[in-house]
């Protein structure tokens, strides 16, 4: 098997706790030297300033790589254009480029009329200002605002196209959907990598809320592991490391390599996925060398 890489998704918290449990979440998964760690943005461009600080703090206190997500949403070209330029003054050179959500009370997407409308705007955008190292997103189960699969990945190929490096999926939990998905972008000849998005289950429900958002299926043999453990968190935690496990573990034997991880944070199911992947860090591999 190829050696696995993975890289990780963090959030930019909103109150002193919620900053002190992502810096430990760093710090416990930064020895496993993912290629990089994604920080992402507010629907509504709310977070900017906090993804910045996350970013920023990133860049000096460690030696990972961040890839900030920009969006399109309520914002002009201009306003974009300099945060991206920013980015790169600073040392970033990893970018996750994505349409957005609508903000909070908004029915659907609507362009900014002087904005970029879709993601690979925002991706041919992002290349006059530097050579970025781009990743966008792409759906296994389709879009759920995109009118077909077929128009769905038409504007995968358009962002791939407009210079996006690779494409990280929506978090999905039936892996034939994602083999299927691969095939289908390999039949129609895009060679990009379709890295797959990995959500460690830490609440069931919350998680279910994360799925009908994004259209993501939940198999009924899923929600069945998960049975009875409302006020039983260890076994939910290993429940879901096991799940996941299995998961990733399925994907290697079809020649997947690459992984990315929804952390929601938290480090401790991530770590234990990566474990069982054989992503250890440099002292844990010197130990087994022993």
């Amino acid at each position: 098997m190829s050696p696995v890489s993975v890289s990780f998704e963090f959030f930019p918290p909103n109150d002193a706790e919620m900053e002190k449990t992502l810096w430990a979440s760093i710090q416990r998964l930064a020895p496993l030297a993912p290629r990089f760690v994604s920080v992402t943005y507010g629907a509504d461009g709310s977070t900017r300033e906090r993804t910045h600080n996350v970013v920023s703090r990133i860049l000096r206190e460690t030696p990972l790589t961040p890839a900030p997500h920009l969006t399109c949403v309520a914002a002009a070209r201009g306003e974009i254009l300099d945060v991206a330029r920013a980015y790169w003054d600073a040392g970033v050179r990893h970018v996750v480029a994505l349409r957005g959500d609508p903000p909070a009370g908004q029915a659907g997407y609507v362009p900014h009329p002087e904005g970029f409308a879709y993601a690979e705007d925002l991706v041919r955008g992002l290349r006059s200002v530097g050579d970025f190292d781009i990743s966008v997103a792409a759906y296994p189960e389709v879009h759920p605002e995109a009118p077909d699969a077929q128009f769905d990945l038409d504007k995968l190929r358009a962002k791939l196209d407009a210079g996006a490096s690779r494409a990280i999926t929506q978090f999905f939990f039936d892996t034939d959907c994602y083999l299927r998905f691969r095939d289908r972008c390999a039949a129609a000849g895009i060679t990009a990598g379709i890295v797959p998005g990995i959500l460690p289950i830490t609440r069931f429900p919350q998680m279910l809320r994360f799925a009908k958002r994004c259209g993501a299926s939940v198999p009924e043999s899923l929600a069945h592991r998960f049975d009875g453990l409302d006020d039983d968190p260890e076994t939910r935690r290993m429940i879901a490391a096991s799940f996941a496990i299995e998961q990733v573990r399925r994907l290697q034997q079809h020649g997947v390599s690459d992984f990315h991880f929804y952390t929601l944070n938290r480090a401790e199911l991530t770590y234990a996925i990566c474990h069982a992947l054989g992503v250890r860090s440099p002292a844990a591999r010197a130990t087994a060398e022993a």
